[in-house]
């Protein structure tokens, strides 16, 4: 029996034996739903997390929660009742919740905004069109921290933030939680009465328990669908949605070439176009607060991908994420081009980004389920200067024209689980330059009672070179179980060798084919040993589509767990049991290398973090069937709460790569592309903490060192079969060492709703050279002393609500 085969009889035995499911792993269909009337006030409620107004006392009352995790189904006991009551005007709604407990054991850390940190809280998920697609999730912590969140099933964006009140008081029988929330920060249908899905979220952190009023049962694959009734809201108006975010900011930025100062102001907008979409743009953009990127040592083929940092690309960005199409990093990231230039030219001026001059965007889902997402950026025309090292003479050079980056989205969904939905992408250069265009036609359907699952897309890409047009595509598809105790995973992709999403989103490799199968198994409701309970099996393989080598494969399982102090403990094994053959490392068409057999391990712990002092631990062991190469990292991470106020993360990670192949040249002289056997250490280190006056002023540190070096014991000429052999004419040095440090030190107030202070001092540096040195300090000090920079901002961001500057306005 080949190998091939082996591995087709091992995957389809595991998932005939996980799927072969008992009586107990039944499906239930959803349960008769709670519903809860909201009473109007005429009354002006004052938010103070009191509730002394009169209609407190008589609005309906919401009660008997039901355990979400970790034992799924048992009621919140009597001494920890919880109580919650709904009035409403012609502003928005209140909610009053009332949380029974013993007041000294309430844990209560202040966090910054959208931080749940370690305490208890309480939330309300709202869906103003009562169609089980999309919350809108407000929560408020017993700090008084608010947290909110647009919610689609599986996914929560808290980059989302929502203008609304709350208060929080800490009374002798527990806690109460009063909220505001405005009918301009949700989204419902203009109609006389009002029937919203909702729920009401109770965390008590000691116990690490949540509880729901209307009961989320786990066994079923989703949980918005499984919200409770709330009637009673009649005969509002959906407001005007229009506010207004003006800005001022001021940059102080020295190092050893000089000192300069920068000054900026502008605006972001946003407007309701109708209850369901929303108009976002930003004019005269600022992101020069955002945090710093983790750069580390790239030595392989493929650009490092950045987490996006810029507000504007990720507040409520989950239409545009459909397909995994867009790489919003692309905008404003450097030139798309580099100058060609003769042997005595050098670039004196090549930015490491361009310039964003505007963008916008609409989304919203009506009340019939389609999405609409529709965002549109534009950089400016950026240009390089040339000098002639010999004669001095200079030239300038378009390396990014005037380019517009555009993307659509059209998301159906129905039957509250299921939607198809069309994704397209373009992006057009002005002038003879690259541009490319990519559709996407994606579908999700899942049955009734959401069992299964079957989901898929096909894409299509179009790139217009100078010269030529090429076409790709790739289609996938995956069926799976996606509820009760045994779930299980079937997918399989095709990539054609032309399809090119790298304009607008971000793709490694393709011209391949692949299969995937994964097979679980989870406890619902905790046991004598553990809260949770979790076993995968996975196999994947995937093959060179004009070769037919395989490219990848392996098989693994891994264990997750918390036991019943709430310790997680989880580990893996994984075997890699083929040869297989990488076509991108060589750098070159139709060359490829080959990776040897790989057996690996890795075990974590991270324990609990309500106990001051809390530590995340892991060690990982690769073992290659290569000479003496191997690979082996742990990471160690403590961290610990000094009080409700002051916190303190440390985390070290050391990655140690024995004997470790890579490519370092093309030799154009003896025709060779040129591989090193290598040794490489990487050790990173981060600071992080945060001072909290209260939930509205915050001091955050971050500090980051990062050292990473190569030492090449000696080079391989790579050969035509993929292998190896000793290269003894090459002898440049190919050693790296490189170092990157950042600090960044931040006060954020939050003066008034949505409106903020922030003031930030930052400094940064990089070194890297040929010579490999390994001692740490002397690595850290030469990389502070390599033209240290320093920079010193100061913004301020004012929130202006149309309907209140009516107000303003009336008044004088």
């Amino acid at each position: 029996m080949n190998r091939l085969a082996l591995f087709a009889l091992t995957l389809g035995s595991s998932l005939v034996s996980l799927a072969q499911t008992n009586h107990n792993d039944t499906m239930p269909l959803i349960k008769a739903k709670k519903k809860i009337t909201a009473l109007k006030t005429q009354t002006n409620i004052s938010i103070d997390g009191k509730l002394s107004e009169p209609e407190w006392q008589t609005a309906q009352t919401a009660t008997d929660f039901i355990m979400f995790e970790p034992d799924n189904g048992q009621p919140l006991a009597h001494e920890k009742r919880t109580e919650v009551k709904v009035l409403y005007d012609n502003e928005g709604i209140y909610i009053g919740a009332t949380m029974y407990d013993d007041p000294a054991k309430i844990l209560k850390e202040i966090t910054e905004r959208d931080n749940f940190g370690t305490s208890d809280f309480f939330g309300i998920f709202i869906n103003g069109y009562n169609d089980g697609q999309q919350d809108f999730r407000f929560f408020v912590s017993t700090a008084g921290t608010q947290m909110d969140a647009l919610a689609t099933e599986g996914n929560e964006d808290y980059s989302w933030d929502g203008i609304w009140n709350s208060g929080v008081s800490i009374t002798d029988f527990g806690w109460i939680a009063e909220m505001k929330i405005p009918y301009a920060a949700l989204r419902f249908a203009e109609k006389e009465e009002q029937v919203w899905g909702v729920n009401f979220f109770r965390e008590i952190r000691r116990d690490r328990q949540k509880f729901t009023w209307n009961h989320i049962d786990n066994k079923i694959g989703t949980i918005i669908q499984q919200a409770g009734i709330l009637d009673g809201i009649q005969n509002i108006q959906p407001p005007t949605r229009l506010f207004f975010i003006p800005y001022s900011s001021y940059y102080l930025n020295t190092n050893k070439t000089g000192t300069d100062n920068t000054f900026k102001a502008g605006m972001d907008l946003k407007y309701g176009i109708n209850d369901s979409f929303t108009l976002d743009a930003i004019l005269v953009p600022d992101f020069g607060q955002t945090t710093f990127d983790n750069v580390v040592l790239n030595l392989g083929p493929f650009e490092q991908q950045f987490n996006e940092n810029r507000p504007f690309f990720t507040e409520g960005t989950d239409l545009f994420n459909k397909g995994n199409l867009f790489y919003s990093r692309r905008i404003g990231a450097a030139p798309s081009t580099y100058p060609a230039t003769t042997a005595d030219e050098e670039v004196l001026d090549y930015p490491a980004t361009v310039n964003l001059i505007n963008a916008l965007k609409v989304s919203g889902r009506n009340a019939k389920g389609l999405g609409i997402g529709v965002l549109n950026a534009v950089t400016e025309k950026t240009d390089v200067t040339i000098r002639n090292k010999t004669t001095g003479e200079t030239r300038s050079e378009t390396v990014e024209p005037l380019t517009n980056y555009n993307v659509l989205v059209l998301d159906q969904r129905f039957r509250k689980n299921s939607s198809f939905t069309f994704v397209n992408t373009n992006v057009m250069r002005n002038g003879d330059f690259r541009d490319a265009n990519v559709s996407a036609f994606l579908f999700d359907l899942n049955t009734r009672a959401n069992t299964y699952k079957l989901s898929g897309n096909f894409k299509f890409s179009h790139v217009n070179e100078i010269t030529e047009n090429l076409n790709g595509y790739t289609g996938y598809l995956n069926f799976s179980k996606i509820s009760g105790k045994y779930r299980f995973n079937v997918n399989s992709t095709y990539v054609s060798n032309k399809y090119d999403i790298n304009d607008m989103g971000i793709l490694f490799i393709n011209n391949y084919h692949n299969v995937y199968a994964n097979a679980n198994y989870r406890i619902l409701n905790p046991n004598k040993t553990f809260n949770s309970f979790n076993i995968n099996t996975n196999y994947y393989a995937e093959f060179h589509n004009t070769t037919g080598r395989a490219q990848e494969a392996y098989m693994s399982v891994n264990i997750n767990t918390t036991n019943k102090k709430n310790h997680y403990i989880g580990g893996g094994l994984q075997v890699n049991p083929f040869e297989t053959y990488d076509f991108y490392q060589p750098r070159q068409e139709g060359r490829f290398s080959y990776n040897p057999q790989i057996y690996s391990g890795w075990f974590d712990i991270s324990t609990n973090y309500n106990n001051p002092f809390a530590l995340d631990t892991g060690v990982w062991y690769d073992r290659f069937n290569q000479d003496i190469r191997h690979n082996i990292g742990f990471y160690f991470s403590p961290r610990y709460r000094f009080s409700n106020q002051f916190s303190l993360i440390y985390y070290l990670q050391h990655i140690r790569q024995n004997a470790d192949k890579g490519w370092v040249d093309y030799d154009s002289v003896n025709d060779d592309i040129v591989y090193s056997n290598r040794d490489r250490n990487t050790i990173e280190n981060t600071l992080t903490g945060k001072f909290s006056l209260n939930h509205k002023m915050t001091f955050n540190l971050r500090a980051r060192y990062y050292w990473s070096y190569t030492e090449n014991l000696n080079f391989l000429t790579l050969k035509d079969d993929g292998h190896f052999e000793n290269n003894n004419t090459y002898t440049q040095n190919q050693n790296n060492n490189f170092k990157i440090w950042n600090f960044d030190l931040s006060y954020s107030w939050w003066f008034a709703p949505g409106s903020q202070v922030s003031v930030l001092y930052r400094n940064n540096a990089s070194h890297f050279e040929r010579r490999v040195n390994k001692n740490i300090v002397d690595n850290l000090d030469h990389t502070l002393n390599n033209n240290l920079n320093h920079i010193f901002s100061v913004s301020v961001r004012y929130y202006i609500d149309y309907n209140q500057a009516k107000s303003w306005v009336k008044k004088v």
